[in-house]
């Protein structure tokens, strides 16, 4: 991998949270960096900042017009790109069956779809290079799901699982996938950002309305350092063999172990089951 100061990123989200730390972290060890938001005001003061390596581009990741355009101005503006940060995303919360179809789907709209078309537009001019970065921030929602987030779990698995496959996909191309699940962050994930279900049903209020009511009570006091993730990013994206996935919070770290050890022990219970479905061998 080049040395920081000689790349270009493309970070998509850049107004609040990861998206403009990493920005932030990227610009102050050298790189160039496409910064982009639905309102470009958002992040001016971050190109003020860095008026020779910092562009700000307006980019609502759900219009094609807008990813094209920004993807083209990035090259452009630095004449290269090596890195493509995909962090645009929010949450919607609504037990499963409160959710409003409109408004689930067009979170999905932005966790996923809009950001593999993202993925894609980048990658025949990471393929003809032979070389680039796909830097994916997921959530432990992609790993694990949880009453009132199923929804967004539901985006954060989908992205999980074409982003492991496209890394599998170009892994000799030169191209490299790494997507980073992090856990309790003070960023605006479970405040302003956050999308909640207008339907509340009263025989959900212990599963699902205890544990939204947890969340909005910890935001602001969540563990997370979104400053230190950002260099979490940032190493990620510059090293030479980064892991394709990364659990990054020492709570999430815990559950994640948790929930491997249960699945080990549901394994071994169930495995006369599971091996008697097969023909018998011959």
């Amino acid at each position: 991998m080049k040395p920081i100061t000689e790349t270009v990123w493309l970070i998509t989200g850049c107004s609040t949270g990861f998206g403009r730390e990493i920005a932030l972290c990227a610009l102050q060890q050298g790189a160039r960096v496409a910064v982009t938001a639905r309102r470009t005001e958002t992040v001016a003061d971050i190109c003020e900042q860095y008026p020779q390596r910092a562009l700000a581009i307006s980019l609502d990741i759900t219009d094609a017009g807008q990813r094209e355009a920004a993807f083209q101005a990035t090259l452009d503006h630095f004449g290269q790109l090596d890195i493509l940060v995909n962090n645009a995303g929010y949450g919607y919360v609504a037990a499963i069956e409160e959710g409003d179809e409109d408004a689930f789907r067009a979170m999905f709209e932005t966790n996923f779809f809009a950001t593999l078309a993202m993925t894609r537009l980048v990658l025949p001019y990471f393929r003809e290079r032979r070389s680039g970065r796909i830097i994916n921030n997921s959530s432990q929602a992609g790993l694990m799901a949880n009453p009132g987030t199923g929804f967004y779990s539901a985006s954060k698995h989908a992205l999980e699982g074409v982003m492991e496959a496209l890394g599998k996909e170009v892994s000799t191309l030169g191209i490299q996938v790494v997507t980073i699940q992090p856990g309790a962050f003070r960023t605006d994930w479970s405040g302003r950002s956050m999308q909640r279900g207008g339907q509340r049903i009263d025989d959900y209020a212990e599963s699902v309305g205890s544990r939204l009511d947890m969340i909005a009570a910890i935001d602001g006091k969540q563990p997370g350092d979104p400053v230190r993730a950002a260099q979490v990013f940032v190493d990620m994206a510059i090293m030479e063999e980064p892991p394709a996935q990364l659990v990054l919070g020492t709570g999430l770290l815990q559950s994640y172990r948790e929930r491997l050890t249960d699945i080990q022990a549901r394994l071994h219970a169930w495995e006369s089951v599971s091996v008697s479905a097969e023909y018998p061998p011959q």
